[in-house]
């Protein structure tokens, strides 16, 4: 495809970014704000999964409202809804419930634009240059993610913690602009009036899950997530309590800038791990890196006392293990799922993953609880075992379907 060709899926990109301004902005000061609302880590992991939760409830409408209506009034609905959630915790946040509201609205924001915007964009393109710039799509997630992080660690110590919502809510109100502007509208799908079995196509769903390669890649994607937004939502915090045990020689920049750089880092790993996945099959590259992912994991949580250079290391690496598959799955999807059913797959897709996403961070706050609390060195440990776990179960889980049922091809897309 053409240099002009690839224009709207660059002005698509571009925008994913600048939309995520706002979405790691809670969780880069959420030592801060739990100390200060006076909140238990299983509230603030709450917090932290509410957004998920404003997602989840609302996914299904915007995905199929892509189906009946010009997507990119979708994505420019869900830009306003992002900027007002991060608007209401710069203006009027000061407490657990009011956090809960706003993160909620961020969640269907962002709900609006996200699978939204990948619908834009393989809509606009086919062929075997989809499934790179759909891995190239999630992975710029992890782009505004840490731009996110970043925004929020510098903004914050100098201006406060309001003034970072603030900036942040700007993001969404450019990508919705860039889209409205930048982006051609298709001819219009049309399709029958919106009702409960449009917004939860359980029919078309149960299509999508007889689809075995369909199937695994959504409960992957589903694992997948619960570790990812897990440990991203407590990464700022890890990294303040091992900067605490650090004796004399301690980090050389502020936790959210150290966190906004290695998820930056990680980004690359969702791309080269889609590529690699295209040589080895997608099911073996999945599964390989979910029980390195999943392992890892338990290694940093018992590592926070280390020297700050190996504890960065093995931080950058399980981020990098954590992201591997994030592409691969998305790309499987799509490529597996019938077009027909393609914005019903999508949905119910995004909505799996981002239940995982709110259980999350809810799980690591509840086990540091349970295990001792965020002082606790154990704690840290089974926090990080336990948004692992379903990634150590994937291949176990795998192996045990693959005896009953007859052998795969090369790309091997069934992961259950």
């Amino acid at each position: 495809m053409s240099a002009p060709g690839l224009a709207p899926v660059y002005a698509l990109l571009a925008a994913h970014i600048v939309s995520m301004l706002g979405f790691s902005t809670y969780a880069a000061l959420l030592p801060q704000l739990r100390d200060a609302w006076h909140m238990s880590n299983a509230q603030a992991g709450i917090v932290s999964g509410m957004f998920f939760a404003g997602y989840i409830g609302t996914v299904s409408l915007w995905t199929s409202l892509t189906d009946r209506v010009d997507a990119r009034k979708v994505y420019l609905a869900g830009a306003v809804l992002s900027a007002a959630g991060g608007a209401g915790f710069g203006f009027i946040a000061n407490g657990f419930g009011s956090a809960l509201l706003f993160q909620v609205l961020l969640g269907i924001g962002i709900a609006a634009t996200y699978m939204p915007g990948l619908r834009l964009l393989s809509d606009r393109i086919g062929g075997p240059a989809q499934s790179r710039y759909v891995a190239f799509y999630t992975s710029f997630f992890g782009i505004g993610t840490a731009l996110s992080l970043a925004m929020a660690g510098f903004i914050a110590p100098a201006y406060g913690w309001r003034a970072a919502f603030l900036v942040s809510a700007f993001g969404p109100l450019v990508a919705g602009a860039m889209v409205v502007l930048l982006i051609t509208p298709l001819p219009a799908r049309g399709g029958e009036r919106l009702s409960p079995q449009t917004l939860f196509p359980l029919r078309a769903w149960q299509q999508v899950l007889r689809n075995r390669a369909s199937a695994g890649y959504t409960l992957g994607y589903a694992v997948h997530c619960l570790e990812l937004f897990g440990s991203r939502a407590w990464m700022v915090a890890y990294l303040a309590y091992a900067a605490s045990l650090q004796a004399v020689d301690t980090f050389p920049w502020p936790a959210a800038a150290i966190a906004a750089v290695v998820n930056l880092l990680a980004v690359p790993a969702s791309i080269v791990g889609n590529e690699v996945a295209l040589r080895i099959g997608r099911r073996r590259w999945i599964l390989l890196v979910m029980a390195a992912s999943g392992t890892c994991g338990m290694l940093l949580g018992a590592a926070p006392a280390s020297p700050w250079p190996l504890v960065l290391s093995l931080l950058v690496v399980y981020s990098m293990l954590v992201m591997a598959e994030s592409g691969t799955l998305t790309a499987g999807l799509v490529a597996a799922a019938p077009t027909e059913l393609r914005g019903a797959a999508m949905g119910l897709y995004s909505l799996t993953g981002f239940a995982g996403g709110l259980a999350g961070p809810v799980v690591f706050g509840a086990a540091l609880d349970l295990a001792g609390g965020a002082a606790s060195r154990s704690a840290w440990i089974a926090a990080y075992a336990a948004i692992g776990a379903g990634c150590l179960a994937a291949p176990i889980v795998a192996r045990i379907a693959a005896h009953r049922r007859p052998p795969r091809g090369r790309d091997g897309a069934h992961l259950a």
